[in-house]
């Protein structure tokens, strides 16, 4: 494989997103992308009427005050590509079906693939749309796509799948030199009923220390000053942050705190997925509070990925 070249057009601020359902057209090869995804019944000949559980189950959120407390589920898991530990098996089939297992409102995933000119001939399974929007299915209508790593054959990235409207988006640049290229994809979801938005950044920080203090200063900016201060936050991903660097960084920078930390005192040991010994990937939030922080168990997962998934309720 040759080195990843760097991606000149990076977006610098928000692209719109429409309201839930509407229809937007689709560039497979653009930086970032949010399309939806029609909601349709999983058994065509099954009588229901979807239509009116849509309409009861956007009632029901309508229904919550902005006074009140709200709650949503999130996760966040490397995907590794769709890929087994040391590329062995694809098996992105079978990680769509864990991550639906989850039950989660909003998913933040990386090392998503956009595209790759050569797999779908290699291997029988292999979808031909983004992986993103294979993820997305029918079951998250909005999903947003952050191209960071550029090579000959195709290109790969972060992706967030949401239950809630994605009204604005952007990915953000944050490589620092050389081949590995970095982005931070800021999704603003609009959740009903309530008159602030929830502000989620999907996250995949550099191998090498000197570029993750860069990166984590430039999240901070971000959180800092693109955000209202009174607006809820959620920072989830792959922070590569094996020495622990990023808890105090982030408090002081952006006053964001991690949900393991809060609720166990660590961060969550999640690589290898197999035997976690690293405490790699976190769950970051900002005017919200985190509640029953898990790391998924270890089957299915051990052999869908090569990072353990973490998982959480946020309450607004």
């Amino acid at each position: 494989m040759q080195p990843p070249v760097p991606d000149t057009s990076v977006s610098s601020g928000f692209d719109s997103a429409g309201p839930l359902g509407a229809s937007r057209r689709r560039a497979p090869d653009a930086l970032s992308v949010a399309v939806p995804v029609p909601v349709v019944p999983q058994d065509a000949d099954a009588d229901i009427d979807m239509a009116a559980v849509e309409a009861d189950t956007q009632t029901a959120l309508k229904a919550v005050s902005p006074e009140s407390s709200f709650s949503f589920k999130v996760l966040t898991v490397n995907i590794h590509k769709g890929f087994t530990f040391f590329n062995r098996k694809f098996i992105l089939p079978e990680l769509r079906e864990a991550v639906r297992s989850v039950g989660a409102d909003v998913v933040f995933l990386q090392e998503v693939t956009g595209n790759h000119v050569k797999h779908q001939d290699k291997f029988d399974n292999y979808p031909d749309t983004p992986h993103y929007e294979f993820l997305a299915d029918t079951i998250w209508p909005q999903f947003a796509y952050g191209r960071n790593a550029v090579y000959t054959n195709g290109h790969h990235g972060n992706a967030v799948l949401s239950k809630f409207p994605i009204v604005r988006f952007e990915n953000r640049d944050v490589s620092i030199s050389g081949p590995e290229r970095r982005g931070l994809l800021h999704c603003e979801l609009q959740i009903p009923g309530r008159s602030v938005n929830v502000h989620a950044i999907c996250v995949h920080l550099g191998l090498m220390e000197a570029h993750r203090e860069q990166q984590m200063d430039m999240l901070c900016e971000l959180v800092r000053n693109d955000i209202p201060a009174h607006a809820p936050v959620v920072v989830a991903g792959d922070f590569n942050d094996w020495r622990h660097r990023a808890h105090a960084r982030l408090e002081k920078g952006a006053e964001l705190h991690e949900v393991f930390v809060q609720a166990n005192g660590k961060a969550a040991r999640t690589f290898p997925a197999r035997m976690p010994l690293l405490r790699l990937d976190r769950i970051y939030v900002r005017n919200a509070i985190g509640h029953a922080p898990v790391v998924l168990p270890l089957r299915p997962w051990s052999h869908l990925s090569d990072h353990a998934p973490l998982a959480a309720e946020i309450e607004l």
